[in-house]
């Protein structure tokens, strides 16, 4: 059985608001929490289907776990050789992060694994992670470089200098986790700047990370030490309503404790130079992760070029970046977004088709799209039925598209959204989106 969104036309948003915990800073927490040394708690923890994943891993992987309790979670650390092989396949769900983090925590292992996912998952691509690591010792097998992967047993794992050919947090990660276990020291030297949260939560647990411009370098063998790890709500999730807030005329909206890592606010970033009004207060470090409250009101957007060098710090945002443009003045050009094609779905195409269906002119590149702006009119949107295709962003973007339709929107295969946002619907109501989820054949 599936789920779907009927959303009605037109509204606000106004209000206050905190989205679920940050997804990245969740299935890390769990993850170092694991190999430390101690107990490490963990609040704010996104209670979705992903980091529920993640958790269930280690629990198969040997490491006493409690909760998730209103977002309270308690990881009882194993150190960093402690953990033990699985009776079974670890289940990866839909956690695209979380298999390919787990690939480089799992190569350096002297027991084997093997990771799955759902269908989505078992169709993204892992030969991006599988062969640097390859270059560090590991024996990993894929089914032409994708899941199923299986992780053979190693003696020992040696350090490289690894230039990624293409800005990636999640293989920056996995080759990071994967220099824990290596001998010698493991660089990885990036093209762009991408989410540091890896290299921040390895500082907070005790290990040295330095930073020397493009490159991340540790030294392998480093012990991790328990800490406590406040998980701020996530901005890819608050996306959805920065978005939904700006193009509906007289929103007014506060988002609260909304992370604020540099590496993550491209999407702030792009929205202010489309004419967004965002507000940054209350401006705050909790646990090494900067984080902020957010005002946004309704602005009158224009299409732009986006800047490269924003792209790789908004990949997730894109989606509801995409609304954002079709409802703005003008021709948004998005280019460098090649990373879009291989997440849980192709959102290239899959938005360009949605857009397409509700009237709006967009046309996909190799990487990224074009889209025509339909302005200052009141319905940017027609009405019309949108496929998600099981991706939990397309479905939430689409439910913001709404605010600025002239008549009901139906948005198809959405059970994925719970991976990221469990409540999304309610909260979006609360906030003033007419959002009603049903059941579907």
């Amino acid at each position: 059985m599936s789920r779907s969104f009927r959303v009605a036309p037109g509204g606000a948003l106004s209000g206050t608001v905190r989205v679920p915990g940050d997804k990245s800073i969740s299935h890390r927490s769990v993850m170092l929490g694991a190999i430390a040394d101690g107990v490490t708690e963990v609040t704010g923890f996104l209670e979705g289907a992903d980091a529920i994943s993640t958790m269930q891993i280690f629990r198969a992987l040997g490491v006493r776990i409690e909760g998730p309790q209103a977002g309270r979670v308690t990881v009882h650390g194993v150190g960093l050789n402690g953990l033990r092989a699985a009776s079974a396949a670890l289940d990866c769900g839909n956690a695209g992060t979380a298999m390919r983090l787990l690939m480089g925590l799992l190569a350096g292992q002297r027991f084997e694994s093997t990771l799955v996912g759902d269908a989505s998952l078992s169709k993204r691509p892992m030969r991006r992670v599988a062969e640097p690591l390859a270059q560090m010792g590991a024996r990993i097998e894929t089914r032409d470089g994708c899941p199923p992967v299986r992780i053979l047993p190693v003696e020992r794992l040696h350090g490289i200098r690894y230039r990624m050919p293409m800005a990636s947090a999640q293989v920056k990660s996995a080759l990071l986790l994967a220099g824990l276990y290596a001998q010698g020291e493991t660089t990885v030297i990036e093209p762009a700047p991408t989410r540091d949260h890896t290299e921040r939560m390895l500082g907070g647990f005790g290990v040295a990370v330095e930073r020397d411009g493009e490159a991340v370098t540790l030294r392998g063998g480093q012990p991790l030490r328990a800490t406590a790890i406040d998980v701020p709500a996530d901005i890819s999730s608050a996306a959805f309503f920065l978005v939904g807030a700006s193009i509906a005329p007289g929103s007014d909206l506060l988002l609260e404790h909304v992370g604020m890592n540099p590496t993550r606010t491209g999407v702030i970033a792009i929205l202010r130079l489309m004419g967004a009004d965002i507000e940054v207060r209350n401006e705050r470090e909790v646990g090494g992760e900067p984080v902020a409250d957010l005002r946004v009101r309704a602005a009158a957007l224009r299409g732009v070029a986006v800047p490269p060098e924003l792209v790789p710090l908004a990949i997730d945002e894109f989606p509801a970046l995409f609304v954002a443009a079709a409802c703005a003045e003008g021709r948004t050009v998005v280019t460098g977004a090649a990373e879009l094609r291989v997440k849980e779905s192709d959102r290239i195409v899959v938005m360009a088709q949605g857009l397409e269906a509700l009237g709006v002119e967009a046309r996909p590149t190799p990487d990224g799209m074009v889209i025509e702006g339909r302005g200052a009119r009141a319905a940017a949107f027609r009405p019309g039925t949108i496929e998600a295709h099981g991706d939990h962003r397309i479905a939430m973007s689409f439910a913001m598209a709404a605010l600025r339709a002239d008549g009901e929107l139906t948005v198809r295969d959405t059970a994925n959204v719970a991976t990221s946002f469990p409540g999304f619907e309610a909260l979006a109501r609360s906030a003033g989106l007419r959002i009603e989820a049903s059941a579907q054949a």
